[in-house]
């Protein structure tokens, strides 16, 4: 009886935390979509800044005042030496998500960053000279041809947007390969990456924000809109973006892999309905085919990745698999990308 209600428990709690993941990074990306498009607000640099700003305020919140989370401590040479490099990263990937998003519909930006597994696993393949299983091959086909699908048949089609996206999958794969070699030795939960990130990131932003759309966002400022709603929303999606990070460590540690992979994907679903019911951009049938294929390939990925990463040493090759070409499994942090 005992057991029955513990298992009954862990299952509420994985539902729940699923979905307070899926309710902040959906209400992120739509409040920033809403404050380029409908707020006529766009300033990308300025609204990333804010992010950091309040991603920094919050991660010191919750480590040095609440207390809920402990600090890992990282030696000042290590914060310059192994974590600026990480946050430059970090702060071209935030970026790039934003301007895509000034350009192109949530849709479209949400599919083309379902590409992230395959650009990790070419540049593992292309700069590190790492092979990989023919199994994660296989499962990039789907994904790559699900990209090429929904690009060629998306009707608000822009292609500074898409460059933007696009590279902004290989900012995330970069930093996903730099957090393997740079960060050993420290295990970084989401909350103590933005502790060390944010601030390097509001730093390494400020001044291109300052110089490139101080003007703008003044002029903006003098258009007489309503500042009080205005300033509401964009600190706003600064602060549940930060929480969006909390959710990201909550949800990690109350569901399985296959689980967080799943509903990685099915959260793609989620913020491509929701910002179609919101935002009304023409969607395709075709375009929507697309969109469904890459997600199931990228389901497929996660599942052959987390197959692979519970093989044992001793576990005998496939036949397909010639020896020289195994056995690296990708790295496994492509979905905790996601966001200041």
């Amino acid at each position: 009886m005992e057991e029955s209600r513990l298992c009954q428990w862990t299952v509420i709690r994985s539902v729940l935390a699923i979905l307070q993941w899926w309710g902040f990074n959906v209400t992120v990306i739509i409040m920033n979509k809403w404050i380029f498009q409908k707020m006529d607000f766009k300033f990308p640099l300025t609204v990333s800044c804010i992010h950091f700003i309040c991603s920094a305020i919050g991660a010191y919140t919750v480590i040095k005042v609440l207390k809920l989370k402990p600090l890992i401590v990282v030696d000042p040479e290590d914060r310059w030496r192994r974590i600026f490099p990480m946050s430059f990263v970090f702060c071209i990937n935030i970026v790039l998500g934003n301007v895509s998003l000034r350009y192109i519909p949530v849709s479209f930006m949400q599919t083309i960053k379902s590409f992230t597994p395959a650009t990790t696993v070419i540049l593992q393949w292309l700069v590190w000279s790492k092979h990989f299983d023919l199994r994660i091959w296989a499962s990039l086909i789907p994904i790559v041809g699900g990209i090429l699908l929904t690009s060629i048949t998306e009707l608000s089609f822009n292609t500074f947007g898409f460059c933007a996206a696009l590279f902004g999958c290989l900012a995330t794969s970069t930093k996903t390969i730099l957090a393997e070699s740079l960060l050993h030795g420290y295990k970084f939960d989401s909350i103590n990456t933005v502790y060390y990130m944010a601030p390097f990131a509001t730093m390494i932003l400020a001044l291109p924000a300052l110089l490139l759309e101080g003007s703008g966002v003044v002029a903006w400022l003098q258009t007489d809109p309503p500042l009080l709603s205005s300033f509401f929303i964009i600190f706003g999606s600064g602060v549940l973006a930060f929480c969006l990070n909390f959710s990201i460590f909550y949800v990690i540690h109350s569901t399985t892999a296959v689980t967080f992979n799943v509903a990685g994907n099915l959260k793609v679903a989620v913020a491509v309905t929701c910002s179609w019911l919101i935002f009304r951009n023409p969607i395709s049938m075709m375009n929507a085919v697309g969109c469904a294929i890459t997600l199931v390939g990228c389901t497929f990925y996660g599942y052959v990745r987390h197959m692979l990463s519970q093989q044992t040493p001793g576990t005998p090759r496939t036949p397909r698999t010639p020896r020289k070409s195994m056995e690296f499994v990708p790295l496994v942090n492509e979905k905790l990308e996601d966001k200041v």
